[in-house]
């Protein structure tokens, strides 16, 4: 797959140990196999340590997971690294090897057409071991870790950026299984589960699981699924990691499922690459650990699962103290907060999803009052005009609601610092967008650029670790190694020099982009794609 191409998704390509084409097969609804384009994809097997983007890698293994249930206080980590490290881990989706999908990938996914090199070893280990998870009582995800940061303590913040999502298979599934989702005892519309289900006999809870390849359509890639009267459709990759949390300190077995104050099973779609999640740590070196890996998911994620598939995160996990600036919350941290480079994002978390939308708007007003310094009856009319509240999901038994804040509303209240690095780059705002100098830029990665004025049309051509890339201004076109991509934001000329939309670096660069809030201050943080 051309680099290109993953990186407008917000995706990285990374090396595997096979590169395999893959005849992808739906089924329709007389059980005929209607076969698929035949993708070429990079299979990211455990064993593929080659290039992984982080200086840490964890794969996924009979002695780095829990099946069902989440670390506690009680838990061993199987890592531990310093604070501000960068760890890459290989996380695996659990459709396909539950037991009402008989605990066997390589049968399963064969059904669609998949052989067995196409199925992930990890997933074949985990779902073949004596590893102990009940179907009923469990929840479901896969979870990898946990891994110690050393430093943090209880009272901290563990931050959490998200810096390069890959998918390691070209396929995932979307479940509906009984008494479960939005629409239990109505769907699956089916006579429901037979006595003797079990792996041995998937077929009797008649639960239902969606088959779903990767497909690319024009240099982009989308989920499919055939439609009964004829057709299919298309949606969008937009890959995040459904699960990342820390230990919480309690001694009890926690199901996967709800998510809790020190983060889990929250399922918030904006949690993407560039993504900034703060957990509050409640043990000794936080224990983060991640997984339910999803390509994409609709708020309310109402049929049970979204488009579940399992991907190569790469993390930095950094130990904030009570004194940082960059805290989302004055004194103590009790429960997630989010940030990416459009929004702020206060969550709420209850059983009852009123409560959780009325959580949701106190964190809310004192994330505006306390940080931005809004009076709090402002506060509320503000978000009362301009501010979305989603659902992020309302199927794992805790609920849960996050607003959106719109950065962009509050701009020229806020500074704006951007670092490569550490090292401080040239950076401007311009109608409501965030830019960055492409000749500081570039010369703080160590390359060089070239600047041309054609017909009074600035271009800038920039090298940076061997890869040249084109800017021109106001153009939607950019050259990459000689290649054109097209993106949706334009270069721009600022007092004389040409500035590049931060939000298009990562696509051009290959460069790490998360953001956080410092008292009053935006600030992107740029880490050039190397192990850091």
């Amino acid at each position: 797959m051309p680099k290109k191409t993953l990186k407008t998704l917000g995706l990285v390509s990374v090396s595997a140990a096979t590169l395999l084409s893959a005849t992808l097969v739906l089924s329709d609804e007389t059980g005929e196999a209607k076969k698929q384009k035949e993708p070429t994809f990079n299979i990211l097997q455990t064993t593929s340590v080659d290039k992984v983007r982080g200086k840490y890698y964890l794969p996924t293994s009979l002695d780095t997971a829990q099946w069902g249930y989440l670390p506690n206080r009680d838990s061993k980590a199987v890592m531990t690294v310093p604070s501000g490290s960068t760890v890459t881990v290989d996380t695996v989706s659990h459709e396909g090897i539950l037991e009402d999908q008989g605990r066997d990938p390589v049968e399963y996914f064969a059904q669609h057409g998949i052989s067995k090199e196409q199925v992930l070893k990890d997933a074949i280990e985990i779902a073949g071991s004596e590893l102990d998870h009940d179907f009923d009582a469990d929840g479901p995800h896969v979870v990898t870790g946990p891994i110690a940061v050393e430093g943090a303590e209880p009272g901290d913040v563990l931050k959490v950026e998200v810096l390069s999502l890959a998918p390691r298979v070209p396929y995932g599934v979307i479940s509906n299984r009984h008494y479960k989702g939005a629409l239990p005892g109505e769907f699956p519309e089916n006579k429901g589960r037979q006595e003797g289900a079990s792996a041995e006999n998937p077929e009797l809870y008649n639960n239902v699981s969606k088959f779903t390849p990767l497909e690319e359509i024009n240099g982009k890639y989308y989920g499919v699924l055939p439609i009964e009267s004829g057709g299919e459709v298309r949606f969008p990759v937009k890959p995040f990691m459904g699960l990342m949390g820390v230990a919480g300190d309690t001694s009890d077995k926690l199901s996967s499922v709800p998510p809790t104050e020190t983060g889990g099973n929250i399922d918030i779609n904006e949690l993407g690459v560039g993504s900034t999640l703060y957990l509050p740590v409640e043990v000794a070196g936080a224990l983060f650990y991640t997984g339910d890996p999803h390509f994409a998911q609709g708020d309310g994620e109402v049929a049970l699962t979204a488009w579940e598939a399992s991907l190569r995160g790469t993390f930095r996990l950094t130990v904030l103290k009570q004194d940082d600036p960059t805290l989302p919350r004055e004194g103590e941290l009790v429960q997630p907060f989010a940030e990416t480079e459009d929004y702020w994002i206060p969550i709420g978390l209850d059983e009852d999803l009123d409560e959780a939308m009325k959580e949701s708007v106190r964190e809310a007003v004192a994330f505006l009052n306390e940080k931005l310094g809004m009076d709090r009856a402002t506060a509320l009319a503000y978000m009362s005009a301009a501010t979305d509240f989603e659902v992020s999901q309302v199927v794992d038994k805790t609920k849960g609601i996050h607003a959106l804040i719109e950065k962009r509303h509050f701009i020229d209240n806020l500074d704006m610092n951007v670092f490569v690095d550490q090292k401080k780059v040239k950076a401007k705002r311009f109608n409501d967008e965030f830019y960055v100098s492409i000749d500081s830029l570039v010369k703080t990665l160590g390359g060089k650029t070239k600047a041309n004025h054609k017909k009074g049309v600035v271009n800038v051509t920039a090298t940076v670790n061997d890869q040249t890339t084109t800017f021109v201004e106001n153009s939607i076109i950019y050259t990459v190694d000689g290649k054109d991509l097209q993106l949706d934001k334009t270069p721009v000329v600022l007092d004389k020099e040409l500035y590049v939309p931060i939000s298009v670096v990562d696509d051009l660069l290959n460069i790490n982009v998360n953001w956080s809030t410092s008292n009053k201050s935006l600030i992107a943080n740029m880490t050039y794609n190397t192990k850091k």
